[in-house]
């Protein structure tokens, strides 16, 4: 994670959120402030476990990501800072780099899923992909829980469910309901253990891609009419400014489509599954969709601008 931001701004910020950090606690983490890197704002979060509070304020984000600081360690630091202009960058193990003139700070963190925050975690997979969301929600701490819902009544929920429709959720006795006002749906919940799916998701990416969703995937479903039935993945070669996006069956012919995006790395290529690759696209309602990649045999990861994420486990390139 790494951005810019002015003292006043983050001053501000942090003034907002720091009166409900926890001065005397036995968890470490009710010390720190949940930081998050988003486009052009910085997200900061507190909690006592029984309050929380969030605020934001306008940065030039130049990576993105998230991480949690010691609350009033950072606020008293960004206080005596002689400039207005603050750089921070925080590396992989949580420590954070703060600049601002001549002066230098460096302070060590806590990983962002140890900050408990209020929100809904949804996971799905089948072992070749893995999609994530999260929802913001206001819910009693002592509510705290780790769920599995088979997917048959995942189904029958995501059609009973409207745009207007509150939902209620209730569990107990080993089941889960949903009302939905006039419609009441109950089910069985699985027991044992959700696979470790944070040990799935691919550290920072060293190629992020950029690309409009309805053009990203019209392409991809003209392209993948002559997948091979044998191997049925398309490939995405990647040069400069531009992305082909190919597929062929040797009896049948080929099939090429380009498209131009705002791509600078190194020449590349990588194969997906072009049926599992389109349905976050068919999904989704964004104009616009960002492509992580690490290399040509590490899982690529789909993200938008809100809290969504789809991991997909790419293809061997047959030679």
């Amino acid at each position: 994670m790494k951005f810019s931001v002015t003292k006043e701004k983050l001053l501000e910020g942090l003034q907002q959120v720091q009166n409900v950090v926890s001065t005397r606690t036995t968890l470490p983490i009710l010390s720190n402030v949940l930081l998050q890197a988003d486009k052009d704002e910085i997200h900061l979060t507190t909690t006592d476990l029984d309050v929380g509070v969030r605020g934001s304020c306008e940065a030039h984000v130049d990576k993105t990501g998230a991480t949690t600081l010691p609350a009033r360690r950072l606020f008293n630091i960004v206080r005596e800072l002689p400039s207005s202009e603050i750089q921070v960058d925080v590396d992989g193990k949580n420590a954070a780099s703060i600049r601002s003139g001549q002066s230098f700070f460096k302070i060590l963190g806590l990983p962002e899923d140890e900050f408990k925050d209020n929100k809904l975690t949804l996971v799905a997979t089948d072992g070749r992909r893995l999609a994530m969301a999260e929802i913001e929600l206001e819910f009693p701490r002592s509510h705290e829980t780790d769920l599995i819902v088979p997917t048959k009544a995942v189904t029958e929920l995501q059609r009973l469910l409207t745009d207007e429709a509150d939902v209620k959720v209730s569990m107990g006795g080993g089941q889960i309901a949903f009302d939905l006002n006039k419609t009441l749906l109950v089910s069985k919940l699985i027991e044992g253990n959700y696979p470790n799916y944070k040990q799935v998701i691919p550290g920072e990416a060293k190629e992020r891609i950029k690309l409009e969703r309805e053009m990203f995937l019209n392409s991809l479903r003209r392209v993948s009419l002559l997948a091979s039935d044998k191997s049925h993945s398309v490939k995405l070669n990647f040069s400069k400014n531009n992305i082909d996006i190919t597929a062929n069956t040797p009896e049948v012919g080929e099939a090429k489509e380009s498209l131009a995006v705002a791509y600078k790395g190194r020449e590349f290529s990588i194969a997906f599954n072009p049926e599992f690759l389109m349905a976050p696209l068919r999904a989704l309602l964004e104009d616009e969709v960002f492509l992580d990649l690490i290399d040509e045999m590490s899982p690529g990861v789909l993200k938008i601008q809100t809290p969504f994420l789809y991991v997909l486990m790419p293809m061997r390139i047959s030679s």
